[in-house]
């Protein structure tokens, strides 16, 4: 993999039920690196999909008196059609039920086979169908008399069935040293923090097949078991490259990963399990893993179970896709819970980005319409006030790739809107309209200078609210090719007597519905 190309996946989504808030956080935050890279100008592969296997599949198809492969099929559309519904960016969807899948999966099988990774025995021990997870006894809780795992709540039932088993805890000391040479593998600290002292208390082989159900992929040679869902699931990452194919040119390009965005909750699959079964397949792990927070409803995790799950298409339809993509990028911090309220994410499109920076692009648009013939004015100069501004967002430049590069996502959002209450300020203090009057060649400098203010932020913004920068980029008839970090750096980019398009209110404030 060259250091030029990016490759990253969200979870793919257990299609049981229909997408809910946390679906749609996990993709934007996914979504907003692989556009960032794309400013960087590297070549980005960016994956999503489904996972479409396993006991929990089946039994919601049998309520729903459908085979499972229909059942996966009408839901699983519903995660592809929200992918369009969030602007997503993503190269490829994929479903754990397609052909190229089924091959990936089992390469890798017969791989921890021939590396005698994979062992037949008894499996006795408690299982949670809707998580899909085995878990020891001191991570058992009874809450009303029903046994529950503790970190998520969900029901566990006693299973006893043969089972292949993966010889999970024969890499525990290879895993540690991988964490130790690999620091940054897990993000943030807090996580990888969980992940090792959960290594370290001893890992215990893992039941890698069911003879309990019959929905999954085959056991290579043994049809009677099927592939543990998250044996599977994990294969779909190389999938998607075209994998057992390794001279396949996505492969080569892409693999290892750069980034799996997923959320806290299947942290040990992504951290634990899965560099384990590369590790043994002899295949390269990826470089990096982050587990952000749930999105909370009530302060509780959404589920179906709980019954409060919040539907990000109705919010969409009523406040914008951009709306939303910003507010939850800014507004939650990345790795912490965080709780969704619609009256903050009111507060949040009224401040930032109606009062904030959609007034300072409208002021200065309706100015330049009014007062220079919709054309860029000349400047023949920059002044000390407009070399401050201007500077000011060059120099921060590497701290804001730093900080997209290193998931620190908060800061990078909220340093980029402050550039826009510096510019307003600056409009307010330079008072175009009254240097007008006597003089014109200031005038044109101080419009040239925000004009090109209002293009970085645009640049700056496109990753996290792509429709309404990409408008304002129009307005300014800025070529796709040169909307990249470099072009912010040519500070004269903008041609004097250039047209800019007419426009219109770019963010709606928010009333109160009341």
């Amino acid at each position: 993999m060259s250091d030029n190309n990016f490759y990253i996946t969200t979870p793919i989504y257990y299609p049981s039920g229909k997408p809910h808030m946390g679906h749609a956080y996990s993709s934007i935050i996914a979504d907003v690196f692989a556009r960032f890279k794309k400013l960087e100008e590297f070549e980005v592969m960016f994956l999503t999909g489904t996972d479409e296997h396993g006991l929990k599949i089946q039994r919601e198809a049998e309520k729903n008196s459908k085979n499972p492969k229909e059942f996966c099929d009408e839901i699983s559309v519903k995660f592809k059609n929200l992918t369009k519904t969030l602007n997503l960016s993503n190269n490829d969807f994929i479903r754990t039920t397609e052909k190229r899948h089924y091959k990936a999966v089992n390469d890798i099988w017969e791989r921890l086979i021939k590396s005698n990774d994979i062992y037949l025995s008894k499996y006795t021990g408690w299982y949670s169908v809707s998580d899909e997870a085995y878990y020891d006894d001191d991570e058992i809780e009874t809450i009303n008399n029903i046994k529950c795992a503790k970190s998520s709540g969900s029901k566990v039932e006693w299973v006893e069935e043969e089972s292949f088993f993966f010889k999970l805890s024969s890499w525990q000391k290879k895993l540690l040293n991988f964490y130790n040479e690999n620091p940054k593998f897990i993000l943030p600290n807090s996580r990888r923090n969980e992940v090792i002292e959960f290594v370290k208390r001893g890992l215990k082989d893992l039941s890698v097949s069911r003879t309990s159900f019959t929905w999954g992929i085959p056991v290579p040679k043994n049809s009677k078991h099927v592939i543990y869902v998250w044996l599977d699931a994990l294969t779909n990452y190389l999938s998607a490259l075209n994998f057992p194919d390794v001279k396949d040119n996505k492969y080569t390009k892409f693999w290892p990963a750069s980034l799996h965005v997923i959320g806290k909750d299947i942290l040990r699959f992504h951290a634990i399990y899965w560099p384990a079964f590369l590790m043994a397949a002899n295949i390269p792990c990826p470089k990096r893993v982050y587990g952000h927070g749930w999105i909370l409803s009530d302060e509780k995790k959404m589920s179906k179970s709980r019954g409060n799950i919040l539907d990000p298409i109705e919010i969409i339809n009523k406040y914008g896709v951009d709306q939303l993509r910003y507010y939850l990028i800014k507004e939650v911090s990345l790795g912490n819970d965080g709780n969704v309220s619609l009256d903050s994410l009111k507060n949040c499109i009224n401040n930032d980005l109606a009062n904030n920076f959609g007034n300072l692009c409208q002021r200065v648009f309706s100015f330049v319409s009014k007062n220079c013939n919709s054309e860029i004015p000349p400047c023949n100069k920059f002044y000390k006030e407009d070399e401050l501004i201007l500077n000011n967002l060059i120099k921060k430049i590497p701290y804001l790739q730093n900080s997209m590069n290193n998931q620190d996502i908060n800061i990078y959002i909220k340093e980029v809107i402050n550039f826009s209450f510096d510019g307003n300020k600056y409009f307010n203090d330079l008072q175009p309209w009254a240097l007008k009057k006597n003089n014109l060649e200031r005038m044109n400098s101080v419009i040239y200078t925000i004009l090109n203010q209002i293009r970085s932020i645009s640049i700056l913004l496109s990753p996290i609210i792509p429709q309404s920068s990409n408008k304002i980029l129009n307005i300014l008839n800025i070529n796709d090719k040169d909307r990249t970090i470099k072009k912010i750096l040519d500070i004269k980019f903008l041609k004097s007597g250039s047209k800019i398009k007419k426009t219109d209110i770019l963010f709606k404030k928010v009333e109160d519905d009341n």
